[in-house]
């Protein structure tokens, strides 16, 4: 993951997950883990920021701004606060890749609450069936010269 930089984007925004999406689907390294079919909602509660990202087969097919409610109507959503969100994204800038505290499964285990949340653990099932995918598409935000609104 130390590839050149090749955009520049704020987080949160729609711009930044799209910029996100377009760097994953040129990246075969991603389509080696294999398939995953899952729609992820990103919140933002602090402020008042949602996402919903479609992974789709061996794509991430569509990264969209929407409601709270869009947001949770997904699989499952991963919610924190802004600053764990910076925290995150600042340290794969730093690292190419998330370091062993700041993945998706610790970031999870250690929330009381748990990062990812889902209506039902079925769906929720998605965040950990797939989360090698998920964790690639975020370790590409390394590739983002990533500005913090």
């Amino acid at each position: 993951m130390t590839e050149e930089t090749k955009v520049q984007a704020i987080f949160p925004s729609a711009e930044w997950f799209d910029a996100l999406r377009d760097i994953v689907n040129a990246d075969e390294a991603y389509r080696r883990i294999g398939t995953c079919d899952a729609v992820v909602g990103v919140k933002i509660p602090d402020l008042q920021k949602y996402f919903r990202l479609t992974f789709q087969v061996f794509e991430v097919a569509d990264a969209r701004e929407v409601s709270e409610t869009e947001a949770e109507d997904s699989d499952f959503w991963l919610e924190m606060p802004y600053q764990r969100w910076k925290e995150m994204i600042q340290n794969i800038k730093d690292n190419g890749k998330a370091d062993l505290h700041h993945t998706l499964n610790t970031i999870d285990l250690e929330d009381p609450e748990g990062f990812a949340r889902s209506h039902g653990g079925y769906r929720r099932d998605a965040f950990y069936r797939f989360n090698q995918s998920f964790q690639r598409f975020f370790d590409s935000s390394a590739k983002i010269d990533t500005r913090f609104a």
